[in-house]
């Protein structure tokens, strides 16, 4: 029998010469890989059905022309997608983005992580994602709600509560999701089940907006008292100013901790005291305005123009990158290494690259995989799945509490996995083998399908 690093490594080879070009999608493969190779050295079996050939390929990869009309009367046109990669556990799970950066790799690298965070929820989801190089920047609401709405004509073949249930992502919040599902009813009948992150008046569920941050602070708050410690008093680096950043900073703020940074595309907020989060909230969800308004209304914070938030100097405890793809670098992990950070936990999806990864490992510092650490935000629309299909609504305390045990169980399944394979402080390991081998276990079960 192949022993499982040539079958692993042949597996590679041939991702790499069949997907060359697709930068995103061949990080997150081979970041992948090396798990799946000590995962695989134990249970043999799975080799000779080639469950890893058969996980590696999208089940499906749908791509679409969107079609149009701006607000002079211009004939415009996108291209939409939807990776349906593993629906092994349960119906295709994941977000939709609109943004220009949207390719096929990088949906394709977000589709093939949401596996295996989907398979640590313990919720009965399948892995997909999907979007469109549409840039809802600068767009009406009567252009934004044509977009959705020849978006959805296409994308509602292909997706139902019990197929395919997108969420949003980057660019597609409360108001586009509202847009897409009223297309969708037009044209397949009401059926809530059929997208999370929905407003609250049309079968939303309640946390959903703070899932992602909150549970990412969850996670770290279990790790923390693993190690008999909290963040009480812990001086905390977040990135970003959307969703994830703002309900992380607010979580971390309620256990203790003290947040002095954030950031936007333009440059970030250095604020020693500590982020005044109602005027963060007010400048960045009320009046949608770049980081520059917050320092010019907060004496003590410090801007930062054209900077990443983890080249700054200053002594800080754990880092929540909660961004964007590659933010940070070997050079910027060794930084915040020097910055004396203990912990370093994802919010965004593949905040890290490879190289930054092996410097926090080196360093002994805790790394929390975004797979794992940021689960909160689709654990929260799989509940809000369940009380579709119930026809409930339930409280905030609930959902919350719900989410929080959620996390721990992630948290704890990852740590027990690592300790396993022989180094309980591997995290990204643990994440890794723990979300493969469920979804392995159901593939070889399901036959060759």
């Amino acid at each position: 029998m192949t022993n499982a690093t040539e079958y692993v490594q042949r597996i590679q080879n041939n991702i790499h010469q069949k997907d060359t070009g697709q930068v995103e999608f061949l990080q997150a493969i081979d970041e992948f890989m090396p798990s799946a190779t000590q995962f695989l050295e134990k249970h043999p079996e799975y080799i000779k059905r080639n469950i890893l050939g058969l996980l590696s390929e999208p089940e499906r990869i749908i791509q679409f022309r969107v079609p149009w009309q701006d607000g002079e009367g211009n004939w415009q046109v996108n291209r939409g997608y939807r990776i349906q990669y593993n629906s092994a556990i349960g119906p295709y799970k994941g977000g939709l983005r609109f943004h220009p950066s949207v390719n096929l790799s990088i949906l394709k690298f977000l589709a093939f992580e949401q596996i295996f965070k989907n398979s640590l929820t313990g919720l009965p989801i399948g892995g997909g994602k999907g979007g469109s190089d549409f840039d809802p920047k600068g767009k009406s609401d009567d252009e934004i709600m044509r977009f959705c709405q020849s978006f959805m004509m296409e994308l509602s073949k292909h997706i139902g509560p019990s197929i395919d249930v997108p969420a949003g992502d980057i660019g597609v919040g409360a108001r586009e999701i509202g847009y897409l599902f009223g297309e969708y009813k037009r044209l397949k009948q009401y059926d809530a089940g059929v997208l999370t992150g929905k407003p609250l008046d049309f079968w939303g569920s309640k946390i959903r907006t703070e899932a992602t941050g909150y549970g990412l602070v969850y996670y770290v708050k279990h790790l923390l008292q693993a190690e008999k410690d909290s963040f009480e008093g812990k001086t905390v680096m977040v990135s970003g100013s959307g969703n994830v950043a703002i309900y992380a900073i607010e979580k971390v703020q309620e256990l203790g901790g003290k947040v002095i940074t954030c950031s936007d595309s333009s440059g970030f907020i250095y604020d020693p005291e500590g982020i005044d989060l109602a005027l963060l909230k007010e400048v960045k969800e009320e009046k949608r305005e770049r980081l520059t308004a917050y320092a010019e209304k907060r004496d003590s914070a410090v801007y930062h123009a054209g900077q990443s938030v983890w080249t700054l100097k200053e002594t800080a405890d754990i880092a929540l990158p909660c961004a964007t793809q590659n933010e940070i670098d070997e050079t910027l992990a060794n930084n915040l290494v020097e910055c004396g950070v203990k912990i370093i936990a994802e919010g965004a999806n593949m905040p890290c690259t490879l190289e930054a990864v092996n410097v926090f490992e080196k360093a002994n510092v805790w790394y929390c995989p975004g797979k794992a650490a940021n689960a909160g935000g689709v654990a929260v629309s799989a509940l809000e799945m369940s009380q579709n299909a119930q026809r409930l609504s339930w409280e905030s305390e609930q959902v919350d509490r719900q989410l929080d045990e959620i996390m721990k169980n992630i948290y704890q399944t990852c740590r027990q996995t690592a300790a396993a394979y022989g180094n309980e402080k591997n995290l990204l390991l643990g994440a890794n083998v723990a979300g493969f081998e469920k979804v392995a276990k159901v593939m070889y079960a399901q036959g060759l399908v």
